[in-house]
């Protein structure tokens, strides 16, 4: 088996662009109407931080997901700034025509709060949207069948199997959708990029191109993998009141997210045959939600890495690689 080792970066795709991850800072490279490549680099604003409670193990996954929301859809909606409606621009130019320039960044700070909003409901929405289609409509539809099942264990098996059916009906309806195809090709970038990096490879385009879309590290894995730890926690919750298990369901979400984030990170970090082979489902539901990206996607992918890690001192330190100074 060819050495690969764990780099630590964590990234997603977004609007004709890829976010990149490191330590503490991010970095979102985004390629532009005109081609050209935009490059914005900040600072981690993290709630899991390290050396307090939020940072155990089991907790840190919680805060790690509202992270994860957080930032992502900060970073979709900094994307998406890129390819706005010439005609909403042209609104925008004229509501700005007759202001002071106060007056504009008063006006500018004031869409930023709008917008601030807008996202916070659009995550909160997202969230209770998918406890209520993989969580709460599984219990209800295995509920409605119970009336010909007596046995509770082989009712929790059968809200399981639909629990799945459920998440893997959404996961091909999403890749259909031509609307994200882009996306998913960016996502793959993403993924072949940091593979390219971990397995010890110059991070160069052609080598980006020629390695794996799959990996070990990515959120579809770790929504297979709540799946997966819900349907375990589920299995034991035998009680009889049905509005006992479902608030039993909701209190049991946090927990969930807690143990999916520690198996998902250790997976990240060892090649072990038993967690290999937890892996494989995620991985294989990776060939719907990443696509092969083209040489352009490549590009911005390694430029959104370069502006946070030090690939080279990378693999001088762990794959013995003379560094080179960058050209």
């Amino acid at each position: 088996m060819n050495k690969r080792v764990n780099s630590g970066i964590g990234g997603q795709a977004v609007i004709e662009g890829i976010m990149m991850q490191n330590r503490d800072k991010y970095a979102i490279a985004v390629r532009k109407p005109d081609k050209e490549i935009e490059l914005k680099v900040e600072k981690v604003k993290r709630y899991n931080k390290e050396g307090t409670w939020r940072s155990w193990p089991f907790i840190r996954g919680i805060f790690a997901f509202v992270d994860s929301l957080v930032m992502g859809m900060k970073c979709l909606m900094y994307s998406a700034s890129f390819f706005e409606d010439e005609e909403e621009v042209e609104k925008q130019k004229e509501k700005e025509k007759n202001l002071s320039k106060e007056e504009v960044e008063a006006l500018r700070k004031k869409q930023e709060k709008q917008e601030s909003a807008v996202m916070t409901g659009v995550m909160i929405f997202s969230v209770v949207l998918a406890i209520a289609i993989f969580m709460i409509l599984p219990f209800y539809v295995s509920s409605f069948i119970g009336r010909w099942v007596t046995s509770k264990w082989a009712l929790s098996a059968i809200e399981a199997v639909i629990r799945v059916v459920f998440f893997l009906i959404y996961i091909v309806m999403i890749s259909k959708m031509k609307d994200i195809e882009r996306t998913f090709m960016y996502h793959g970038a993403e993924h072949k990029c940091i593979n390219c990096i971990e397995s010890g490879k110059d991070l160069t385009v052609e080598n980006v191109l020629s390695s794996s879309r799959l990996h070990k590290r990515c959120g579809t894995s770790f929504l297979f993998y709540v799946i997966v730890v819900s349907i375990v926690f589920i299995m034991f919750i035998q009680v009889d009141s049905r509005a006992l298990k479902i608030i039993l369901r909701l209190a049991l979400v946090p927990v969930i997210a807690g143990v999916a984030y520690e198996i998902i990170r250790l997976a990240g970090k060892t090649d072990n045959k038993f967690i290999n082979a937890l892996s494989k489902p995620g991985m294989a539901l990776q060939k719907l939600t990443t696509k092969e990206p083209d040489a352009e996607m490549a590009e911005v992918a390694i430029a959104a890495v370069e502006a946070v890690f030090d690939w080279r001192e990378f693999l001088s330190k762990n794959f013995g690689r003379k560094k080179e100074e960058k050209e």
